[in-house]
C-alpha cells in the first residue's frame, strides 16, 4: 500500500513519538492513502513524502465514519488512547482540518451530536502508524518539494457554513 505524508522536510525514518498525543487516533505517524489529498492540502513550500507499507504480521484496526470512530477520537482528544494496534485506518475528523476541535471536544455535546458535526463535509482517509514494529514496515520511497496554492478556500467556506448550521440546530440557536 502506498501512503503519503505532507510536512516541511523529508522524513525517511518516521518517528511515531513526534506527533501530538491527542490527535484523532492518538500519538503516531499520520499518513493518507489519498495522493491527491496529500498534495491538495499541502501548504506553501511543503514536502510530500511517499511510502510503501507492508502490513504482514501487524495488528490493524479499521474504523468507519460511525459512532465507534467518533467516540475513539473523542477519547484521544483527551489523550486517553485505549486501542492496541500497530496501524489504525479510518476517516479524518474534519474538525482538525477546519479548526473546530474545541467545539467537538468541549464535553458539552452529547456523543450523537459530536458525530453529527464530525460527519459534515467530505470524507478523507488517514493511516496512523502507532508502533515501532509498524514503523519498521513503512518504507520511504521519495519526497517531493512542492509550492502549493492556498488550501481549497471554497471547500473550507462550504464546510464552515454547514458546520454553523448544524451547530445552531443542535443548540437550538
Amino acid at each position: 500500500m502506498y501512503l503519503y505524508h505532507t510536512g516541511n522536510v523529508e522524513i525517511p525514518a518516521p518517528d511515531i513519538h513526534y506527533g501530538r498525543i491527542n490527535a484523532d487516533f492518538g500519538q503516531g505517524f499520520y499518513l493518507t492513502p489519498d495522493k491527491e489529498f496529500a498534495y491538495r492540502w499541502a501548504w506553501k513550500d511543503a514536502v510530500v513524502n511517499e511510502y510503501e507499507l507492508e502490513m504482514t504480521g501487524l495488528i490493524v484496526h479499521i474504523f468507519s465514519r460511525d459512532r465507534e470512530w467518533a467516540d475513539y477520537i473523542f477519547r484521544n482528544r483527551r489523550a486517553k488512547d485505549t486501542l492496541s494496534a500497530d496501524i489504525i485506518f479510518g476517516p479524518i475528523a474534519n474538525d482538525t482540518i477546519f479548526d473546530t476541535l474545541g467545539i467537538i471536544s468541549s464535553g458539552y455535546l452529547k456523543p450523537e451530536e459530536r458525530l453529527r458535526l464530525l460527519l459534515i463535509g467530505p470524507e478523507y482517509k488517514q493511516v496512523a502508524v502507532k508502533s515501532e514494529k509498524a514503523a519498521a514496515c513503512l518504507h520511504w520511497i521519495r519526497a517531493e518539494k512542492i509550492h502549493a496554492a492556498e488550501k481549497n478556500q471554497k471547500e473550507q467556506e462550504e464546510y464552515q457554513e454547514l458546520f454553523a448550521e448544524m451547530l445552531c440546530s443542535i443548540c437550538s440557536i
